[in-house]
């Protein structure tokens, strides 16, 4: 029972740095080859969030979607992950 109050406060500490920790000012860091982890933790998690996996595909393409926010409130990233890496980042501008 204590293993498991211990589990339980370590994941609400780490649930609640990455919640803290996602600054839309950082969206600008994000660079290929992170992790998705790596991105979770510094700007959160995507507004929208879109798979590709048809067409006989073997690897799972994801796109992750941020709207514009408060620090960042001038563009649309777009993050493109497959084999839970970053492959590409592109910004466009919010009109």
């Amino acid at each position: 029972m204590v293993r498991l109050k211990t589990g339980f406060a370590a994941l609400c500490l780490v649930l609640s740095s990455i919640a803290f920790a996602a600054d839309a000012g950082d969206r600008r860091f994000i660079t290929t080859g992170m992790s998705e982890g790596e991105v979770l933790i510094k700007i959160g998690r995507p507004d929208s969030e879109s798979e590709d996996t048809g067409g006989g595909a073997k690897v799972a393409v994801k796109r992750w979607i941020y709207l514009p926010a408060a620090g960042d409130s001038q563009t649309v990233p777009t993050i493109v992950m497959k084999n839970g890496k970053v492959e590409s980042v592109e910004r466009r501008i919010a009109r």
